[in-house]
């Protein structure tokens, strides 16, 4: 009969041991409490409670993220837009945050949700449709300074918050989407009307740099052919005298013999003087013209 006490009394101390054992992850923190008190922080590893008197609560020190959840938010010009946000923050891994996280605030992450849907429809609501959507940097940075301001005391970081969407009601979107094609048509209308006419300039100096080409060629072959003149009689006037005209002379009637043709010779005696030498032939002397009696 001892023997059995003996063996009952050690199975309960090993059942009491391991239902007493606690494992902490690197991922969490641990707060210990002797009946209701706060007594020690649990880092990650073993730990080991007495059951039914102490109490290990592990909080996460990860970076969690919480949706805002969609509400509809009435704009400074009298519009509903569905609005979307999200949370991103951590408790902090040091003793005071993780006390502070479980015993200043009742269930953070609840509360972070409201705290950013109060925050984003006060934002927002001095906002209209129109700037609420083209400053989403804005927005993001004044919810991420206000949740820091307002969970300062709860042993928590917020990292980052994300607008997730601004939706206006579906007849607004489609007003808004008529404007923006009729304005992006208007760019392109007035791009290509500057294109064209920037092409259209382009051709006209194109053309004027070509007259002026055409015309400085022209210039250009004229001032070449009057200086080709220019040295020719220059060349004429000093060279081509004398013997170098006669001879010029014979081998123009010399050509013209070869082919029958007739020639007219100038009343030149020594043109006519050079031909009868070459023909073996002695010119006539002229004849005086009779004289008529008075």
């Amino acid at each position: 009969m001892f023997e059995y006490a003996i063996y009952i009394l050690i199975l309960l101390v090993v059942v009491i041991f391991f239902s007493g054992v606690r494992i902490v992850r690197p991922t969490h923190r641990g707060l210990v409490e002797v009946l209701g008190k706060y007594r020690r922080f649990a880092q990650p590893g073993f730990h080991w409670i007495i059951p039914g008197i102490t109490k290990l609560y592990q909080v996460n020190t990860t970076e969690q993220m919480v949706n805002a959840e969609p509400q509809e938010i009435i704009t400074n010009d009298n519009l509903n837009a569905r609005v979307d946000a999200q949370v991103y923050f951590r408790v902090k891994g040091d003793e005071d945050s993780v006390k502070a996280s479980v015993y200043n605030v009742n269930n953070y992450q609840y509360q972070i949700v409201n705290l950013a849907r109060t925050t984003l429809r006060n934002i927002i609501g001095t906002l209209t449709l129109k700037s609420a959507n083209s400053e989403r940097s804005r927005i993001n940075s004044e919810l991420l300074s206000t949740l820091l301001n307002e969970t300062k005391t709860w042993g928590i970081a917020v990292v980052r918050t994300e607008l997730k969407e601004i939706d206006p009601p579906k007849d607004v979107q489609e007003t808004m989407n008529k404007v923006v094609k009729a304005e992006n048509e208007k760019v392109a209308a007035v791009d290509f009307a500057t294109a064209t006419e920037t092409m259209a300039d382009g051709q006209k100096r194109a053309e004027i740099k070509k007259a002026e080409g055409i015309r400085q060629a022209e210039i250009l072959k004229a001032e070449g052919e009057a200086q080709a003149i220019a040295l020719v009689n220059e060349a004429a006037e000093k060279y081509f005298v004398g013997n170098a005209q006669l001879l010029r002379r014979l081998q123009a009637v010399e050509t013209s013999l070869q082919y029958n043709a007739k020639i007219v010779l100038p009343a030149d005696r020594e043109l006519v003087n050079v031909i009868g030498d070459l023909a073996g032939a002695m010119p006539l002397p002229l004849r005086e013209k009779p004289r008529q009696p008075s």
